[in-house]
């Protein structure tokens, strides 16, 4: 079967960019992200990528959301599907969709690794693919790729809007899941969508696969984090929160369900980075959303919360364009993000606006206290740009967010 780019169709190059080096290398292609990111999108990027540049290949792709394919249940059927469907005179490309959803999936890649016939490709809504026997028994043989949801300059393009404040407000308010391009672009419409989107990742991904007993409690969890983008916490420290709210969890409890929330994608855990001391913190970390428009659905869109809004995309692009990204400190100071990539660092300050000389001093002033000579920036929706105080840059939110850092 031949497969083509359609006008529904459109093609995340920075994705593209990071998959090409790997394709025909004996190395397992681990495509991970929160569902409805665009993996299986991806996919089809990748199918036409192999076609141009093997005509005569032959793809084995399985989706296992596709009911067709409800009989792979298990490592063997996985294998024994694999092998039926293989060519012996030709490269054989094996794709599967969700591979999560069958059980033991490891020992069948591991067994057709050994066959240089088969280049692999999966795709996994759950970060624990990438530990058991995968992470153990096939160490150093896959390279994970990590899909997010859509950038600022991806959302202009899959909507065709202009670069503007308005465009700016809808990317802020409804977020970055590709398919609400398909969509009229209203709240009712939006949100209900993306308020399935959040049922299903949470009852599929989390309350079903881990058993999960206290439903409520998760849900109420994830409001007590979208209410707290970028504050700085403690699983201790939610705990007492919930025990002045008359909710009692034990500590061991919460980590537990906030490990099944970051695993499942919704959620990114931020570790604190003493930058002086370049050590990591063991306690106290920040949580921001995959998708800031899932997060406006199930907590409300506010125009008061547009700070910690701000500071959710900026984390996300920096996550985009492939920083390591933490949270630093110079002392008691704290600098909202260090960013690592290649041995280049970002020092970036998040602020709505710099309305007083009070949150200049502030925002600048912990940015002058790095002594060395890597970027440093704030970034905040102020239209005026191009300033800089001591070196450290100003940049507007939508200028920082149609950048490639």
């Amino acid at each position: 079967m031949e497969y083509k780019i359609t006008d529904d169709i459109i093609i995340r190059k920075e994705y593209n960019e990071l998959i090409l080096p790997y394709i025909n290398k004996q190395i397992i292609k681990v495509i991970t992200g929160q569902r409805r990111v665009g993996k299986s999108y991806i996919l089809k990027q990748i199918k036409v990528e192999i076609q141009s540049l093997n005509p005569d290949s032959n793809i084995i792709y399985i989706n296992k959301e596709d009911l067709a394919f409800d009989s792979i249940k298990n490592y063997e059927d996985l294998n024994n599907y694999a092998l039926s469907k293989k060519v012996e005179n030709g490269m054989n490309y094996l794709i599967v969709d969700e591979v999560q959803e069958i059980e033991g999936f490891e020992k069948a890649l591991r067994s057709l690794l050994l066959d240089s016939q088969f280049d692999l490709y999966i795709t996994g809504s759950n970060a624990t693919i990438l530990s058991g026997e995968l992470s153990t028994l096939l160490s150093g043989r896959f390279i994970e790729i990590e899909i997010h949801s859509l950038s600022y300059t991806e959302f202009l393009q899959f909507h065709r809007l202009d670069n503007n404040n308005y465009s700016l407000m809808m990317y802020i308010k409804y977020g970055g899941l590709p398919y609400l391009k398909h969509l009229e672009m209203k709240d009712e419409i939006v949100f209900g969508y993306l308020k399935g989107v959040y049922s299903t990742i949470i009852y599929r991904d989390i309350i079903m696969r881990h058993e999960i007993r206290n439903a409520p409690f998760l849900e109420n969890l994830v409001i007590f984090l979208a209410d707290n983008i970028g504050q700085l916490f403690s699983a201790s420290k939610i705990s007492n929160y919930l025990k002045s709210q008359n909710i009692k969890m034990a500590t061991s409890q919460i980590i537990t369900y906030l490990n099944h929330l970051a695993n499942a994608y919704i959620i990114k855990r931020t570790d604190r980075y003493d930058i002086v001391g370049k050590k990591i913190f063991e306690v106290g970390e920040k949580y921001y959303f995959e998708d800031i428009g899932l997060r406006n659905a199930i907590y409300n869109f506010k125009i008061s919360d547009l700070s910690k809004i701000i500071e959710n995309l900026i984390y996300k692009h920096l996550l985009f364009c492939n920083y390591r990204v933490k949270v630093g400190y110079v002392g008691q100071y704290e600098i909202d993000f260090v960013a690592t990539k290649a041995g280049e660092v970002i020092y970036v300050q998040a602020c709505y606006l710099l309305e007083s000389q009070k949150t200049i001093d502030r925002e600048f002033g912990n940015l002058e206290r790095i002594k060395d000579n890597y970027r440093k920036m704030v970034v905040s929706m102020d239209e005026f740009k191009g300033n800089t105080i001591n070196g450290i840059i100003h940049m507007n939110l939508r200028e920082f967010l149609h950048t490639k850092l």
